[in-house]
């Protein structure tokens, strides 16, 4: 099979050199997606590579050395260690990635979203507005859970989207934003909210052998009303019926500032001996999406297959662990755009679902002014990796996209 990025028509003069700066907590990403973008950039053929618009377009890394620096009191400042001038820069940034941590007084302190987004920041102020152009990749959007106010209260997200793009970012590019008409708050600047809807049906495709795609044997579900339009898009490209839950809340009660759920009630048709996969964009604690789990076996549901773009597993992974061993689960599939943890990944019930050459894609083609629309909507790629696991063509090997 031909690999897709040859069939990408990328002869345009690039809009500037190339930079990229993954933060920190981005790093092992950003340097997967560099390892892409330099070896594709080898092998492409270009009667133009020689000329002035192309100077710099092959190198043996466009990663550009920064760092962000802190002092003792736990202040920091961003450096680039690297001309930017003229540059068509992406920054990478993992909110989510709690593991780094920081002296404070001589205390250690995790890094919280709050430090991560603190020295984007440093770094596009380090930069001046001396780059042709800025795009941030923000995998999970900062701040995108508090995306409408129902209170007197704060609206951080959209807060966030406009200081960014105050700063001199043109685009922002995120992953599977909780509410994307957050972007109402930017209207004029690039925001694109990319869905890995591919990448999970390639996961599971790759790691669950037997599977029937049909309505006779599988159905999504959406594990509230929140999710719907993300479980109804991959219902209707696999051709497969889709149910809900929703939260039933005690509305004469407030518990912890919210009305306490009282049950997960199920929309849809009979589930009994169909494989499931529940579609959210996000395991917080993974309390909610375990009873939507075990409502489901409770309806004798077959094989139930978790798909969250952001694992964050907030609650530990026993109660993971515990749904495994009694069969509530089959299988949890998150992916790689934010930190996973060495315990997550050897977890037997795990799949960890790679987006760094997606990522990679999603910056050779916008570097070249070109359009990404076909990689925002995967329905063909979805079909016809489906069909090739039909016919038992699919292996991990020959698979190219």
């Amino acid at each position: 099979m031909a690999n897709r990025e040859e069939k990408r028509n990328l002869e345009t003069i690039p809009v500037g050199s190339l930079g990229i700066i993954p933060l920190e907590g981005c790093k092992a990403l950003g340097e997967e997606v560099d390892q892409y973008l330099v070896k594709w950039r080898e092998e492409r053929e270009n009667e133009h590579k020689e000329s002035l618009a192309f100077a710099g377009y092959m190198r043996p890394s466009y990663i550009l050395k920064a760092k962000v620096p802190r002092f003792g009191s736990g202040e920091a400042k961003g450096l680039i260690l690297e001309s930017v001038r003229g540059t068509d820069l992406y920054l990478l940034v993992d909110v989510c990635n709690y593991s780094l941590t920081y002296s404070m007084g001589g205390h250690e302190n995790h890094y919280s979203p709050d430090d991560h987004y603190q020295d984007l920041k440093r770094i596009i102020a380090a930069v001046g507005g001396k780059a042709r152009r800025i795009t941030v990749i923000m995998p999970f959007l900062y701040e995108s859970r508090q995306h409408k106010r129902t209170s007197r209260e704060s609206l951080d997200c959209a807060m966030a989207l406009q200081e960014l793009t105050s700063m001199g970012v043109d685009n922002i590019i995120t992953f599977d934003a909780h509410d994307p008409r957050v972007q109402n708050a930017i209207p004029l600047h690039g925001f694109e909210t990319v869905q890995p809807a591919y990448q999970f049906i390639k996961g599971l495709l790759n790691n669950v052998p037997d599977l029937k795609i049909d309505s006779d044997h599988m159905m999504i579900i959406s594990p509230d009303e929140g999710g719907m339009s993300r479980a109804i898009y991959l219902a209707n490209v696999l051709g497969l019926d889709m149910g809900m839950f929703y939260k039933r809340r005690d509305y004469t009660r407030i518990v912890n500032g919210r009305n306490p759920i009282v049950a997960h009630e199920f929309l849809g048709s009979n589930v009994e001996g169909k494989d499931v996969i529940i579609m959210d964009d996000m395991i917080s604690s993974g309390e909610s999406v375990l009873e939507v789990a075990a409502n489901l076996k409770s309806r004798k549901a077959n094989k139930i297959f978790v798909c969250c773009s952001f694992g964050l597993f907030t609650g530990g992974l026993d109660r993971f662990d515990k749904a495994y061993q009694d069969g509530t689960i089959t299988r949890v599939l998150t992916t790689n755009l934010i930190y996973q943890t060495p315990e997550l990944l050897s977890r037997e019930w795990y799949i960890s679902c790679d987006l760094s050459k997606y990522i990679a894609y999603i910056i050779d083609t916008l570097n070249h002014d070109t359009s990404i629309s076909d990689l925002l909507d995967p329905s063909e790629r979805i079909q016809k990796i489906v069909n090739r696991y039909k016919m038992g063509e699919l292996t991990k090997e020959n698979d190219q996209e």
